[in-house]
């Protein structure tokens, strides 16, 4: 006979609604923060929060550079995948670390290469301006593409067309970038170098990434003004892609697993911990609490639960293990505010698997969740890194599961993973850029959490009332009896509202 064996069935998300609570000035949607924690650092460092409360999945067909930088851009996280290679993985997390994010730290040249030189630099990286430097780091001066015909000065020096020192404006250990934007518009520049005390290039600031960044508010960035980024990691090759990583200087490392309480997982934990205590872990995926206070107890810094719920998740239907997102939640929330209590540590918990809409965010919100984890919802936009296709004259992009036989195969070339798929290929109807979305959804959650007389998500965990809701109940909340002149169904509207 089994071990243990529970009668009452777990619950999805889509069986819980949300009680009113009293709505005050002081909780009027306006006035709602979504600021979370990313994940438990003893300093509680400012640049371990998101803005929002939304990261995306680490799947092939969601999460490259371009959503990273994009969602960092609006307050939250991509999760970069690691089914690639370590070389494709580091590529994507300096892309992201390298976008122009208010202090840059560019890549420099010295007064004595030549032009031909740095041409060939310019085109390796992008860039059109050089700060020019000593051997010792001292700003010497500036060189940008106008300076300069390759036709021309091919074999004149840097030094003979930069514009020195003394004709450009710089700051000096400048790390506020409203004062950097006064200085360039008072001084009609495009471009201020920001120097220390001894004359030394700290960064460039660009006046375009400045308005860029002003242009949203909620960024998330490191100390160094950079876009925060996060990489997903495995259990196999653990050692060679987490030290790769750090050189790239990732923020937080995320384990990628379908059933993250083992002891793989715990060793890839203590070893991370051991050697580059800097950068925080999150573990997961797992369903109990058991499986949370294993994680946290071997050094992670947040945990991801959910197993089998995600629309293209097929792990229930092939193993039999799962659980309701719901009864996850609950379950594991517990286990975390047990653990605060005992420790003072407040471990964030990430509901990842079947939230399909943005009022399921609302309910895994509301359950406890610190953020949720999404993959359709991502996949369907401009800046996941699928191409469009058309299929009977709708607009979709594929999007596939992490356990399905397209991203097996190339886990299966690399360590011989499982012989059976547990997740499968399909389209989601494309949804234009994310920007434009993402309004409507943080909409939604702010006016779901003024309803409930929250004006946090800390006081959303305190005030929220949940009621379990019958299917009949559930039928009632939509549009029912009247006739639509539009041809809708359930699954399409889904699909289109997911925002």
């Amino acid at each position: 006979m089994a071990k243990k064996i529970i009668n009452e069935p777990s619950r999805t998300l889509m069986e819980y609604r949300l009680l009113p609570g009293l709505t005050t000035a002081e909780n009027s949607p306006a006035e709602i923060s979504l600021r979370t924690p990313l994940v438990y650092t003893p300093q509680q460092d400012k640049k371990f929060f998101l803005n929002i409360p939304l990261v995306s999945a680490a799947m092939q067909s969601v999460s490259s550079d371009r959503m990273g930088i994009e969602l960092a851009k609006l307050g939250g996280v991509a999760f970069i995948y690691s089914s690639q290679s370590i070389e494709a993985q580091i590529g994507m997390i300096e892309k992201i670390k390298q976008h122009k994010a208010g202090f840059v730290n560019p890549k420099a040249v010295k007064p004595e290469m030549t032009i031909q030189d740095m041409y060939l630099i310019r085109h390796e990286t992008g860039h059109s301006t050089f700060p020019v430097v000593d051997d010792t780091g001292i700003f010497l001066g500036l060189i940008s593409k106008w300076d300069y015909d390759i036709s021309l000065h091919g074999s004149f020096m840097v030094k003979d067309r930069m514009i020195p020192k003394k004709n450009i404006e710089v700051g000096v250990k400048i790390t506020d970038l409203k004062e950097a934007n006064r200085i360039l518009l008072e001084s009609h520049k495009s471009i201020l170098p920001i120097l220390d005390e001894t004359g030394k290039l700290l960064h460039i600031v660009f006046r375009k990434d400045i308005n860029d960044q002003l242009n949203n508010p909620l960024e998330v960035h490191d100390e160094k003004k950079r876009l925060l980024a996060v990489a997903s990691i495995n259990t196999h090759d653990y050692k060679e892609r987490v030290s790769a990583l750090a050189t790239a200087e990732v923020d937080v490392l995320s384990i990628d697993s379908s059933d993250g309480f083992t002891e793989y997982q715990k060793e890839t934990i203590e070893w991370i911990r051991k050697n580059y205590p800097q950068i925080p872990v999150i573990g997961g995926n797992i369903i109990t609490q058991d499986g949370f206070r294993y994680l946290v107890e071997a050094g992670a810094g947040a945990v991801k639960v959910g197993m089998g719920g995600g629309s293209i998740c097929i792990t229930q239907e092939q193993k039999g293990t799962g659980r309701g997102l719901a009864t996850t939640v609950i379950d594991v929330v517990g286990a975390r505010d047990k653990y605060f209590t005992e420790t003072g540590k407040y471990i964030p918990v990430v509901a990842d698997g079947g939230v399909t809409s943005t009022k399921d965010i609302t309910i895994a919100l509301a359950l406890g969740a610190d953020y949720v984890m999404m993959g359709r919802y991502f996949a369907r936009m401009e800046e996941s890194p699928t191409e469009k296709i058309v299929v009977n004259n709708r607009v979709m992009k594929p999007y596939w599961g992490e356990g399905s036989a397209r991203a097996r195969d190339w886990k299966n070339k690399r360590y011989n993973q499982s012989k059976f798929v547990e997740g499968v290929e399909g389209l989601v109807e494309y949804a234009g850029h994310l920007r434009d979305n993402l309004d409507e959804t943080l909409a939604k959650i702010k006016s779901s959490m003024s309803t409930c007389g929250a004006k946090n998500l800390e006081e959303f965990h305190e005030k929220a009332v949940l009621e379990l809701v019958s299917a009949l109940s559930i039928r009632e909340g939509k549009a029912h009896d009247i006739y639509q002149s539009t041809e809708t169904n359930e699954n399409s509207e889904d699909m289109k509202n997911d925002n």
